[in-house]
């Protein structure tokens, strides 16, 4: 079954993440996901999203 819908609206908080299928690894290793978080955040700022890292 689907996912409802994503109830967008100026000033919206979406929560991005991501995940292997079945919960498999996606990152090689450190670098990999270093790049992976830098290339969102590369895209983020020219979209105007805020991003917080943990």
């Amino acid at each position: 079954m689907a996912r409802p819908l994503r109830i967008e609206f100026l000033g919206a908080i979406h929560h991005v993440m991501a995940r292997g299928n079945a919960r498999q690894t996606i990152f090689l290793n450190e670098e990999d996901r270093a790049a992976f978080v830098d290339g969102l955040g590369r895209r983020s700022t020219r979209t105007s999203v805020c991003t917080t890292r943990p």
